[in-house]
């Protein structure tokens, strides 16, 4: 019998369009699933672990219809990698690339030593394949997702396996408990979500029968279902960015509706690439001059927005969205974010990290990139004195109050007039806005 080889599953939890297990099971030989959970090096928070949880759990149940399993275990790959495959007699390892920083180091020290072969899983293009005519990366959006347009269609996706030879029995699994117990805050999250591979083609059908027409305008409502809610699937690997793009454009003609959904997945992409480009951008802000930036310490500030609890009606409802559910809408996203880093004038990393333990779909690149965004300090950054009004906001898109009433029931005998107004703000929201103006001009950027 030839040698098996090892697939090391990672954020490609998933059968179908997996270049790496597709290159895995090529060969005819044995392939033994594997994944490694590294709380040291991949630092999720409370929601993550949950999603992965089931999501490791679903894999695992389709595995074992092809005949296989998934082998779990826990500590650094960079040893255990090693130590699995002399105890398999493995000849290889097949796996997708991770674009964050810590990840490709990973992976360039584990090729000084093993035989690793990796695909592209999670992106439509190779990371940093996409440059302008000087051969420098993108730093503007519409130019990027414009020359990823201009390169075709991205590969079509790939057929999972139809069956996979059984994982010796010799060959264990470490538990693995990430759900919390004392006290179980998840209740929401089971309410809102089901993980796994299967639980994504549902969410990509329902997206495509019932919410793609209208989805240039009702994904701006927050009180309204129009969105794909296929990020925390994306983020997980559950379902892949070039099944997606075709799946939108087998379903349909491109139409306004269609092309505005692409090109969200586009500024994911966008994310990424950046990522690639500008490896410190989950921790320095790309336009150097926001170093001098005099931001606030206000623990109770922050306290107050990360527990919805700021007087001001929109945010409070995103703030409590986000608790119970993992998500938020992201028309509010922008709006919670530009209020921490505007209003309150709270760093927007502090954002950044909530976000990261509190989001099911947070990912490293898409998080960082669009915090710098709202803080104006990234890339094709919204102008630092663009600053989000929310009750502007609220009143333009929840006219009639449903979103606010859903997540804030105090305010459910107030007027629609009245809804959006602030009751006890922790904050001026005129005084906050001049406040932050002036902290902008006293940094002495040439910010343009």
């Amino acid at each position: 019998m030839a040698a098996p080889a090892l697939f090391w599953f990672r954020r490609d939890l998933r059968l179908a369009d997996n270049p790496g297990l597709t290159a895995a099971t090529a060969g005819a030989r044995p392939v033994i699933p594997v994944f490694i959970h590294d709380p040291v090096q991949d630092k999720s928070g409370g929601a993550l672990d949950w999603w992965l949880h089931h999501s490791l759990a679903s894999l695992d149940k389709s595995l074992r219809t092809l005949g296989s399993r998934l082998i779990v275990r826990q500590g650094d790959a960079e040893t255990l990698i090693p130590k699995l495959i002399a105890e398999t007699g493995a000849e290889a390892v097949y796996c997708n690339r991770l674009e964050e920083p810590w990840a490709i180091a990973q992976q360039e020290r584990l090729e000084r030593t093993v035989e690793l072969v990796a695909g592209n899983a999670a992106l439509l293009f190779e990371a940093g394949s996409i440059v302008n005519g000087s051969g420098q990366p993108f730093r503007v959006f519409t130019p990027f997702w414009n020359a990823c347009l201009r390169e075709g269609l991205p590969p079509p996706p790939l057929d999972p396996p139809k069956e996979l030879p059984p994982v010796d029995e010799h060959v264990t699994s470490d538990p693995l408990d990430l759900l919390p117990a004392k006290p179980d805050w998840a209740g929401g999250l089971r309410r809102a979500w089901t993980p796994g591979e299967q639980a994504a083609w549902v969410a990509l059908r329902r997206f495509l029968e019932g919410r793609l027409k209208g989805y240039a305008s009702e994904r701006e409502i927050p009180g309204k279902d129009g969105t794909s809610a296929l990020s925390p699937y994306l983020r997980f690997g559950e379902i892949g960015p070039r099944q997606v793009f075709h799946a939108i454009r087998n379903f349909a003609p491109p139409t306004h509706d269609a092309d505005r959904f692409l090109a969200e997945l586009g500024w994911r992409e966008f994310s990424y690439h950046l990522l690639a480009a500008f490896p410190d951008l989950p921790y320095r802000p790309l336009r150097s001059e926001f170093a001098r930036f005099p931001w606030r310490d206000d623990p109770a500030g922050l306290k107050a927005w990360q527990q919805g609890r700021t007087g001001i009606p929109l945010i409070d409802a995103g703030m409590r969205q986000l608790w119970t559910t993992g998500w938020m809408h992201n028309r509010v996203r922008m709006a919670v974010a530009s209020f921490l880093v505007k209003n309150l004038l709270i760093p927007w990393e502090q954002g950044a990290a909530w976000f990261w333990d509190t989001l099911v779909d947070a990912d490293l690149a898409n998080n960082s990139a669009s915090w710098q965004w709202v803080a104006g300090c990234g890339v094709d950054a919204a102008p630092y004195f663009r600053i989000f009004n929310p009750v502007l906001q609220g009143e333009r898109f929840d006219p009639k109050g449903e979103y606010v009433r859903r997540w804030c029931p105090e305010l459910e005998g107030v007027p629609d007039r009245l809804v959006h107004k602030p009751r006890n703000p922790i904050v001026d929201l005129a005084g906050s806005r001049t406040r932050a103006l002036d902290a902008f001009a006293k940094m002495g950027s040439s910010y343009g």
